[in-house]
């Protein structure tokens, strides 16, 4: 099974801007998830078959960019715009239609938005 392989996570302003990796995807559709400790882990976005089209959640859309590199085996996740409920530990995963994770998790990368 592939390790996936977060980071780029840190602390940020609110209306600041990071860019999330993830390497080991293959050709596999992923998405990006989060979590806050003591809560659920939610979907963020996602690049889905067969067309390769992104899809987010309404609390991120239009303030965060999920994109890939084939080449580089590497999933981004561009958030801009950023507030402190952005805050949480994003994980990538391979995922089976739009947002369902299926693989094993990473350990994570963690971002902090301070207000």
């Amino acid at each position: 099974q592939v390790q996936l392989v977060e980071s780029g996570g840190g602390l940020a302003q609110a209306g600041g801007s990071l860019r999330l990796s993830c390497v080991g995807t293959g050709r596999n559709p992923m998405g990006w998830f989060r979590q806050v400790p003591g809560k659920q882990r939610e979907f963020v976005a996602s690049i889905v078959l067969p067309d390769g089209s992104a899809r987010y959640a309404d609390s991120v859309k239009g303030r965060f960019t999920i994109s890939r590199d084939n080449a580089k085996n590497t999933l981004y996740l561009q958030m801009t715009n950023l507030k402190p409920e952005d805050t949480a530990d994003y994980y990538c995963n391979t995922i089976l239609g739009v947002s369902t994770p299926i693989g094993a998790w990473g350990q994570g990368t963690q971002v902090t938005v301070s207000s």
